[in-house]
């Protein structure tokens, strides 16, 4: 007999503790931040690149989300909305860093295991590389800020942490028309947005792929 859980089949489990913390049960959200911290570690690391800073926007996405479950649509797929949460703060994080000029960047490679934990590897790169690459990607985030939320997640799950169009369309629970219509539109916008502070488009993809 088949264990494998249904997209729809998990939803209903979110949905059941979400309930159950609504109800007065707080202890019921340990079971999806359990669920879901992996892949939203995951995810915030590949974009501010440090592990202790992931860790606390990780920490910080579960606590926003906690406090603002009275929002949320039970339609609606709980990790979407938590993912949202996660790459807006991770956004946020990375324009103020560029702004206070911080250095602390930890270079490290995370991969995420067959159980959704997370492995990770050490390289070592000079300080200036370091910090020349942070900057570089709080301009970026300055550019992406000018796009609309919906265009910029798209191009966001697509340029920066890989995601093929297919699985952000289901991540983002959107058609893959529309999914593909979206990247169109924000690759465009974003050319001009990124010519504004000064960049030029493949900006993106070299900082995506680690390249110089």
């Amino acid at each position: 007999m088949s264990t494998t859980v249904s997209r729809e089949e998990s939803q209903e489990a979110d949905v059941e503790m979400i309930r159950a913390v609504r109800g007065g049960d707080a202890t019921a959200y340990r079971g999806l931040v359990e669920k879901y911290q992996g892949r939203v570690y995951h995810m915030v690391y590949g974009m501010v690149r440090n592990r202790e800073d992931a860790r606390d926007i990780t920490q910080d996405a579960f606590v926003k989300a906690y406090n603002n479950l009275g929002s949320f649509r039970e339609q609606s797929s709980f990790y979407t909305w938590l993912y949202r949460i996660a790459m807006n703060l991770a956004i946020d994080f990375l324009r103020k860093a560029k702004r206070r000029g911080e250095s602390s960047f930890d270079e490290q490679i995370a991969s995420k295991d067959a159980d959704g934990g997370i492995d990770e590897a050490h390289t070592q790169d000079s300080p200036s590389k370091t910090l020349e690459r942070k900057q570089l990607m709080g301009t970026i985030m300055d550019a992406l800020e000018k796009l609309p939320a919906t265009q910029r997640e798209v191009l966001v799950l697509v340029e920066l942490q890989d995601l093929t169009l297919q699985e952000a369309s289901v991540l983002l629970d959107i058609p893959l028309g529309t999914a593909k219509s979206r990247l169109r539109l924000a690759k465009q916008k974003f050319g001009q947005a990124a010519r504004s502070v000064g960049l030029e488009p493949m900006h993106l993809t070299v900082v995506a792929g680690g390249g110089s």
